[in-house]
C-alpha cells in the first residue's frame, strides 16, 4: 500500500479513536475542573450561569476556567491521541495542516 493511499485511510481509521479519547478526555476536564473550583473557592460545585444566587463575576470566571481547562485537556488528549498513532503507523492521523474539523 504506498504511503499516499495510507494517508487517505487513516484520519477515518482514526476518528473512532478520537471519539473514545474526546469522551474519555471530556470526563477527565469535568473532573479536573471540580478540584480546580473547590481548590479554589472551597465549594463543591461550581456557579451556573442561571444560578440566581450568584453574581455574574463568580458565574463568569467559573465559565472561563472551566473553558480553559477543557481547551487543555482536549488538546493534550488529542495530541496524545495522534503521537500513538504516529508512533504505531508512521503517518499523522490529519490529512491537512489545518487541526480539527
Amino acid at each position: 500500500m504506498s504511503q499516499k493511499r495510507k494517508k487517505l485511510k487513516l484520519p477515518l481509521a482514526y476518528k473512532p479513536l478520537g471519539l473514545v479519547l474526546s469522551w474519555a478526555g471530556g470526563a477527565l476536564a469535568g473532573l479536573a475542573f471540580q478540584q480546580t473550583w473547590k481548590a479554589i473557592r472551597h465549594e463543591e460545585d461550581a456557579p451556573d450561569a442561571l444560578d440566581q444566587d450568584r453574581g455574574w463575576g463568580e458565574v463568569l470566571l467559573a465559565a472561563a476556567l472551566q473553558g480553559a481547562i477543557f481547551a487543555v485537556v482536549r488538546s493534550a488528549v488529542d495530541r496524545t491521541g495522534a503521537k500513538a498513532i504516529e508512533r504505531s503507523t508512521g503517518v499523522w492521523p490529519s490529512s491537512d495542516k489545518g487541526g480539527r474539523e
